[in-house]
Order: C-alpha cells, then structure tokens, then sequence
C-alpha cells in the first residue's frame, strides 16, 4: 500500500508543477505589443517586399517562445508568402485562419523554415501557432486585410513570450 501512495504522491507533485511553470510562463508574458516585429518593415513606410513573382508579397513571420511577430502591420487583399522561420527553443508552426480559408506549415524544428501561400480574401484572420496550446500562451495575433489601395494597421500581438 505505501507503494501506491508514493506513486499517488509523485503525480501530485508533477501535476502541480506544471500548473506552477504554466503560471509561471504566463507572468512572463508581456502585455500587448504590435505584431509588426523586427522584419525590414518594421517602422519602415517604403513598399512591401516582394517574392519575385508578380503580385505576391513576402511576409516574415517570427515563431519564438511564446511569441510571433510579422514583418508589416497592414494587409491589402491579395497574394502572399508568409515565411514562417521557428527562432525559438521548441516545436513551432504557422496557421493563418479567415475568410481566405484555413493554412497551415508543417511543425518547425528549431532554425527552420516554410512558406505559406496565401490569397488573403478581405476580412480579419488569426494568425497563430497550433501546436500544444501555444496559442493561449500568446502566440496568436489577428489581421485584418482591406480591398483595394486602403490598408488596415488592426494588427496586434497579445503574447509576450518570455
């Protein structure tokens, strides 16, 4: 019987130490930010880069612990490239989910990288990571894409990482 209660014990103690280190990394979260991270747009006014292929535009999309960050805050419907690199210390992936439709990269080691082509529709999207609840720990952020020449800074971040 003492057997079984220390087994009993030892479960406890790992259940409340993941809910300790889950609270713990939730802290550490900052409080909103702008998702227009550290790319070459970030601040800049000049035009969106392209891809080479006419009429897509490259974004570049940051995947850290717990965290994303995209290259340019605005959205005009249309054809991009969402490049999605995993800078972090775990397992990430992109999903980009809207009236365009629901993308997603496979799961990224840390250091890799994949793209996504995506014809944003006009509307708001949720970009984010799927994989093992790392979007309720703040890798999430929403865009909205506008028709025509008006574009839309609705993009925000409410993760913080850590």
């Amino acid at each position: 019987m003492p057997r079984t209660t220390a087994r009993y014990r030892t479960r406890v103690m790992l259940g409340l130490t993941a809910g300790v280190l889950t609270s713990v990394l939730a802290a550490c979260g900052g409080g909103a930010s702008t998702a227009s991270g550290t790319g070459s747009h970030a601040g800049s006014s000049g035009p969106p880069e392209t891809t080479g292929r006419p009429g897509v535009t490259k974004v570049d999309v940051t995947l850290v612990d717990f965290r994303l960050t995209l290259s340019q805050p605005t959205f005009t419907a249309g054809r991009y490239d969402f490049v999605a690199t995993n800078k972090g210390h775990h397992v990430h992936a992109l999903e980009i989910e809207g009236p365009g439709g629901e993308h997603r990269t496979r799961s990224l080691a840390p250091g890799e990288s994949a793209a996504l082509d995506v014809t944003l529709k006009p509307g708001a999207y949720e970009v984010y990571c799927p994989v093992d609840g790392h979007k309720d720990l703040g890798m999430k952020t929403e865009i909205t894409a506008v028709s025509g020449g008006a574009s839309s800074s609705n993009s925000t971040n409410s993760g913080g990482g850590y």
